[in-house]
Order: C-alpha cells, then structure tokens, then sequence
C-alpha cells in the first residue's frame, strides 16, 4: 500500500514525459471541429440523423487510439520513433520543450472553449440548418372584411400545407389538425410542443379579388416565441399557384431547409389559373372537407361548375373522380353507375397533368379499391409519398393496402406515420384503428378510435376498429354496441340484440343480428359475411363473400386480410383461397 503513491506518481511523470495529454488535446480540438461541421453540413445534405451519432463514435475510438499511439511513440523530425523506456533515459538526459507543441495545445483548448460557449450561447441567437424539422401551418386569417370568403381561406390553406408537404427536409402538421389547433385555446408554445413542431407559420389573406395579398409569418415557439420571418406577398389572382411556389421556397430558405435539385425545380415552375374556375373549385374542396351528405354533393355540382368554365384544367376532374370513389366505397351508387364515372374523370386529370399529386393520388384510391390493381396502386401511392411525403392520408391507404397484402409491420408503420402528421383528424384516426386492432395493438386500437369517434360520432373505421378489437380480445360484449352502428341497426333493434346476448349469449346475439341487418335491405355483401362467420355460419359467410366479389363490393379487396383465418370470423372453406387467387391476394393462414 505504500507503495501505491509512488507508482501513481510515476505513472503521471509518464503521461506527461510521453506528451499523452498534450496529443489528446489536440485530437480533442480537432475532433470538436469536425462533429460541429456535421452537425451543421448533414442536415443540409440531408444525412440520416445516425449519421452524426457515427461521426461521433468515431471519433471517441479516435481517441483511444490516439492515446495509445502517443504512449508507445514520439512524432520526431526523423518521423515517428518508439518512446523509450525511462530505464533506457539517461539521468542526464532532458527532454526538449517544444514551443510549437505547447502553441498547438493552447490553441486547442481555446478551439474548444470558444465552441463550448457558441453551442450554450449560440441556438439561442442564430437559427442553424436542422434546427427545423417540423412545422404547423396554421389556418389563414381573413382579414379581407369579407366573411364569405371562407372558402378561400380554407383552400389556399389546403393549397400551402400540400405545397410545403412536397419539402422532403420537412415535416409538415396535416390541415385537420392544424385546423383544430387553431380553434382552441391555447398557446402557440404549448400548441407545437403537442404537436412536437419546431416552427408554426401564420398565413393572413389581406386581399381577394382580382389581386391577392397574403402576408406569412414564420415563428420559433422554443425557448421563446420569437419571429424569424415576415413576409408580404401581392399576386395576380391566375397566378396564385406560382405564389405558393415562392412561399414554399421561402419558407425553406428561412428555416434552412436543403432543397433538392428535384424541389429547385418543382417550386421554380409557373402556371396560371382561371380566375372563375379556381373559385369554383375552391368551393368544391371547402364543402369535400365537410364531408356530409349536403357537402360532398354540393362539392361536386362546384367541381363540375369548375370543369365547365375550364375543360383543360385537372384538378377539378380528380375532384369528381374522388366524389365518386366516395359515393362507391359508401354504397351509396351501384358499380354500374359509380366506376364509369370514376374513369370517365381520371382519365382526363390523368391526361392533362399527369405529375399532379392529387391527380395521382385519387388514381391510386380507384387503382386498389376499384380495379384491384395492387402493383399499379402501391407505385401510385409511393409516387404520391415521394411528391408530398407528408400526405397523412396518402400513408394511411398505403397501410390499408400494406394490411390487404399481410404485409402487417409494414402497414402498422404507415399507420403510426399518417396519425403523427394527422393526430386530430377523425378519418386517419378510425383508419389507423383498423390497422391497429388488425395487427394485434388491440388497446391502441380502441383508444384511437374512442378519439376519433369524440371528434366524429359515428366515424364507421372508428366503430369498426373498435369492435375488431373487442372481438379479437374475445371481449364479445363490448364489441356488439360498435359493430351495430357500423350497420346501421337501429335503437330499438340494438337492445333486442343486446338483451338476448346477456340472456343466451353472444352466438345467439350475432345470429339475430345477422337477420335484422338482412332484413333492412340495404345489405353490403362483405359486411353481411363478417356477421355470419362471427354466427359460425361459415357456408352462409362464404356464399356472401363470393356474392361480394360478383358484384363488385368495394370492400372486397379486404376480404384477403386476417380476420378470416381467426376467431371468431375463422373460415376453413376451399372456395376462399380460390377466390384469393383470382383476386391475386396472399391465401388464407
């Protein structure tokens, strides 16, 4: 033990002897350079956020290896020699006192001081590239003085969130939720952090005739709220799709998103509009979002007001195309009325703006769920997601697609993508309930769509992920409410049906069910099936499922997915797995 002071002594005379510290500081300064040029050149060469973490690995084995190289040799001006051993000195020998060493070590340690206090003092001064990731648009103000004018504020809303959605450096807040956020009380700090957005935009519309004045502010809500930007803006009306494109690009260079040589070219196009018809169909995608019987209607007679003012115009033709892909997925129209209008529209958006991300979007709703094209629907919609990579509801129906396919995880990733962008938006969250209760997060499933359905009472993907998980947890009980409401059972008939499931029991239950959803005459084929095979009817459930694919049920390509290879919905019939195959669909498990 007393000797231990002594060794420690001539283990720091060593250190020092073999200049370890003095190398370590330089490398240590060196090191600190290179990880602060990352962080600043990565995210504007838009390099996975990993790869920083790499560079800084690196850079710590750097260190031991530096430290072991200057322990075992001496940098010389004959080059690299092997440190002698102190036994191997003579005691007459001193060692030479390098000034330039000594320099370089200063040197160092104010390098890194000085970058020490830029990092604490520094962000809070100086935006830096990566500092925004995510951003919430806000609605637009009107302050033109004319209430009517909703409309407009709603659709250029919808026309800037999707312009900036295109940024792939960006994470762009979703409409519905940015539109719900808005409506509430509560301040912009707490707004972002909610919704982990680093920046909130706040759009006025100043003017609205035959010029538009809009002005943007761009806004730090962290640590404090704090203005980066402002800007102003007054463009002929016919060229309002360029204004957004200078916004968009603006906005980028203000937060200091890279752009891609893809995005440069994107936002430098110009086009114009006419006037008349932009109006309409701004009013057809105001009343679209209502999404009400009355709405969706009115939205159509605007899209095609829209069309008839402006035939070489494509958005108003995917605007009817998606109305009737509505009206078929709802079974509102039989197929024979509802698919040649779907085409008759697509193919002329198609046509005249190909590139569009609506356009191809809406392609990709008919492609999978109309034409049962898998493969031409998952390019669409990949193509939509590489356009606008933060389209909520373009991830969300690659997920269902994902989930038709058995391709779960992938599908359960989609789903948890599209609620981040989208968390208030009662669609996506009932939507991402389905997925959920299908993969087995049965309590996630029911919470998102307890959430959904406080936003939207009665939102059907709501109910339905709910009674999906209710049954796949083998809670009977609780998932009989849900799924009458799914069909559309009345009140009356919903307590019958409950009273004979607490007195005989839920096959009992789900077999009376079966017969008052026949009997109210309007019956979709696939959901008739679901009940009978829940009834173990299987022969009965399978009759109904054929009868689907005959004609033409938009809820057949689901037919594919797990809920019939398990309880209670289990169905052990060779004619599934020849229907699968003709439907080019994975077999039942």
């Amino acid at each position: 033990m007393p000797q231990s002071p002594g060794r420690f002594s001539r283990f720091g005379k060593e250190v020092k002897r073999r200049k370890v510290l003095r190398s370590l500081a330089i490398y240590a300064g060196t090191a600190f350079i290179i990880l602060e040029a990352s962080t600043i050149i990565f995210p504007r060469w838009n390099f996975p956020d990993w790869s920083i973490d790499l560079v800084l690995w690196i850079l710590v084995l750097g260190a031991i290896i530096n430290m072991i190289i200057a322990w075992f040799y001496d940098i010389t001006s004959e080059g690299m020699q092997r440190t002698k051993a102190l036994e191997e000195i003579p005691t007459e020998y001193k060692a030479p006192d390098s000034r330039g060493w000594k320099a370089a070590t200063y040197i160092s340690l104010v390098v890194i001081v000085a970058l020490v206090v830029f990092n604490v003092i520094g962000p809070t001064k100086t935006l830096r590239a990566g500092d925004i990731q995510s951003l919430l648009v806000l609605p637009f103000e009107n302050f033109t003085g004319d209430d009517n004018l909703d409309y407009v504020a709603s659709g250029m809303h919808s026309s800037l969130i999707g312009d900036i959605g295109q940024l792939s450096g960006l994470r762009v807040i979703s409409k519905t939720t940015a539109s719900i956020y808005k409506d509430q009380d509560i301040s912009l700090p707490d707004m972002a952090f909610e919704l982990n957005a680093d920046a909130v935009v706040e759009p006025t519309v100043m003017c609205y005739g035959d010029s538009i004045c809009i002005q943007i502010r761009v806004i730090t809500p962290f640590p404090e709220e704090k203005q980066i930007w402002i800007g102003e803006y007054k463009e002929e009306k016919s060229k309002i799709m360029s204004l957004y494109n200078r916004v968009t690009k603006q906005i980028a260079d203000e937060v200091m998103v890279q752009l891609t040589p893809g995005e440069e070219k994107l936002l430098a196009q110009a086009s114009t509009v006419n006037i008349e018809a932009y109006d309409y169909y701004l009013k057809g995608l105001y009343n679209w979002e209502l999404f009400t019987g009355e709405s969706i209607q009115l939205a159509l007679e605007y899209f095609t007001r829209a069309i008839e003012i402006d035939p070489d115009w494509a958005p108003p033709y995917a605007g009817v195309a998606y109305y009737w892909i509505a009206i078929r997925q709802r079974g509102f129209a039989p197929p024979s009325i509802t698919i040649p209008r779907i085409y008759e529209s697509l193919e002329k958006a198609s046509k005249l703006d190909p590139n569009s991300a609506f356009v191809q979007y809406v392609s990709a709703l008919a492609s999978v769920w109309t034409e049962l094209n898998w493969e031409k629907g998952e390019k669409e919609l990949l193509n939509v997601l590489k356009i606008n990579p933060s389209d909520a509801l373009a991830h969300l129906y690659y997920g269902h697609l994902l989930l038709i396919l058995k391709r779960d995880e992938a599908a359960l990733a989609q789903a948890n993508i599209a609620v981040d962008l989208d968390p208030m938006n009662p669609m996506v969250l009932g939507l991402s309930s389905m997925v959920l209760a299908l993969t087995d997060e049965c309590e996630k499933a029911i919470e998102l769509g307890e959430l959904a359905l406080s936003l939207a009472p009665g939102n059907a993907a709501a109910l339905t992920g709910i009674y999906l998980a209710y049954l796949y947890t083998e809670e009977y009980s609780k998932a009989l409410d849900p799924w009458m409401g799914t069909l559309s059972i009345d009140k009356q008939t919903s307590m019958e049906i409950l009273d004979v499931n607490e007195k005989e029991g839920f096959p009992a239950a789900v077999s009376l069910l079966a017969e008052k959803y026949l009997n109210t005459g309007h019956v979709v084929p696939c959901d008739l099936a679901l009940v009978y095979a829940a009834a173990d009817n299987p022969s009965l459930a399978m009759d109904w499922i054929e009868k689907a694919y005959e004609e033409q049920d938009a809820s057949i390509p689901y037919v594919g997915m797990n809920w019939f290879s398990r309880e209670p919905f289990k169905i052990e019939d060779p004619r599934l797995n020849q229907l699968l195959k003709k439907l080019n669909l994975p077999l039942a498990d």
